[in-house]
């Protein structure tokens, strides 16, 4: 399935090719001159990997023709098309000279990765002995790609984390329903009385009930990313199509065109309420890789518009309208609740304050377990400045029983070094804690 764009009324999305250079892996050689505290975890059961589903009414889902990843599957990206483990500091820059075949003519390679920014942003998740974690960062008016970052003690010869598309993508999924409800004329007033779900969900919490003690509106639900609220309002206002092609429109299943080998961010919109609402809250079968994860972000942090990822300094990076700018603008003060009072407030202050003072933030968190074996998958993918950003990024963390750090944490770090110039500090903070069983 190819990229959507927008039609003229930005309401519904139709059919588009997809934008971006070819995404086949490149040869090492020069391009052409015109070339915390975070939201309860909750168990999932994977579901077969490939083939379609049945809905609960018995119609059978369309799902993509990409197949689940698996996370057991990892491997590392080819060394001849990783440019990061090529790269060398030269002027301040990293720069991959031309490979021994490569043409005489051949120039060196200057990539865009702030390679300050890389390096603390590997030693941050090097201190932090991640079994396994990536962080991505982009430039959202640009998409020049500011880090690549990864570390994986259980796994050290492991390349290429952030472009992998193995992490459930959880909770960030609500971005996109977000987008799909205030696209059909949901208000983020919205109104949406519930109770339970805080683990999971099941059918009869969808309907209302003389139990449904709390009520909240859509910018509340996303903010504290409230699980019932999201899969009620899509229940009632979206269908499988529909959320199929919110989440194509945002760049699911679809190639990701990019300098490396980038996976399909797969999601699995099966047909049938319950089924559909309960992946729109962020339990379906959606995987996401930290680079698309910080194109998403990047995309509401710049009014709506996707800025195609670039490695390369000089190449030319392709615009795509993914929502309406009232649309966006109305998405990034719902996700600006999220660090300001929701799942990443404590993960966004330091001894009581702000972590990144006078600058505000926007992002979404999410977190998800793996039963077999156990896995802890913790996200976070946001921006900042909020109105004038310059920095997106995602960050994620597959822990086991026992961890020292999840996303959120990890993700305010790399908005702080970068707007503030600043070193990791000595003091991790309350949100790095090493705690057991902690959700």
């Amino acid at each position: 399935m190819g990229l959507v764009a927008l039609s003229a009324s930005g309401n519904e999305p139709s059919a588009a090719p997809a934008i971006g250079p070819d995404p086949a892996a490149k040869a090492l050689s020069a391009p052409s001159a015109d070339g915390g505290n975070v939201e309860p975890s909750v168990a999932a059961e994977r579901s077969p990997a490939e083939g379609a589903g049945e809905g609960p009414e018995g119609e059978v889902a369309e799902f993509a023709t990409f197949p689940v990843p698996s996370f057991a599957a990892l491997a590392p990206i080819p060394r001849d098309a990783d440019y990061l483990a090529n790269a060398r500091l030269k002027g301040g820059k990293l720069v991959v000279e031309p490979s021994a075949d490569a043409q005489q003519s051949a120039e060196p390679i200057v990539l865009t990765v702030d390679p300050q920014l890389q390096k603390r942003l590997i030693e941050l998740l090097k201190s932090y002995v991640v079994p396994y974690g990536a962080i991505a960062a982009i430039e959202p008016a640009t998409g020049r790609i500011l880090a690549l970052a990864e570390h994986s003690q259980d796994a050290p010869a492991m390349r290429g984390l952030p472009l992998k598309a193995v992490y459930p993508a959880a909770s960030v999924f609500k971005i996109v329903t977000g987008a799909a409800l205030l696209s059909e004329g949901v208000p983020a007033e919205e109104r949406v009385c519930f109770h339970g779900g805080k683990r999971r969900l099941a059918p009869k919490l969808l309907e209302d009930s003389r139990r449904d003690g709390r009520c909240v509106t859509l910018e509340e639900a996303m903010g504290h990313s409230l699980n019932v609220p999201f899969a009620k309002l899509a229940k009632r206002k979206l269908d499988a199509k529909a959320l199929r092609g919110w989440a194509e429109q945002f760049g699911f299943n679809a190639p990701l065109a990019f300098a490396e080998p980038a996976d399909v961010s797969v999601a699995r919109i099966p047909d049938g309420g319950f089924e559909m609402a309960k992946t729109a809250a962020g339990f379906g079968e959606v995987f996401l890789s930290p680079l698309h994860g910080a194109l998403i972000a990047a995309t509401i942090g710049n009014k709506g518009v996707m800025m195609s990822p670039v490695l390369f300094a000089g190449q030319d990076s392709q615009a795509r309208r993914v929502v309406a700018e009232p649309i966006a603008r109305q998405l990034a003060d719902m996700l600006e609740k999220t660090v300001t009072e929701g799942t990443a407030r404590s993960a966004f202050r330091e001894r009581g304050r702000y972590a990144l003072g006078t600058q505000r933030a926007a992002g979404k968190t999410g977190s998800l377990s793996d039963k077999k074996p156990f896995r802890d998958f913790s996200w976070f993918v946001g921006w900042a400045p909020k109105d004038d950003p310059k920095i997106a990024v995602a960050a994620v963390v597959a822990n086991g029983p026992l961890w020292r750090v999840r996303a959120p944490y990890l993700g305010r770090e790399a908005l702080r070094m970068y707007l503030e110039g600043a070193s990791a500090p000595e003091a991790k903070g309350r949100a790095a804690r090493k705690v057991r069983g902690q959700r």
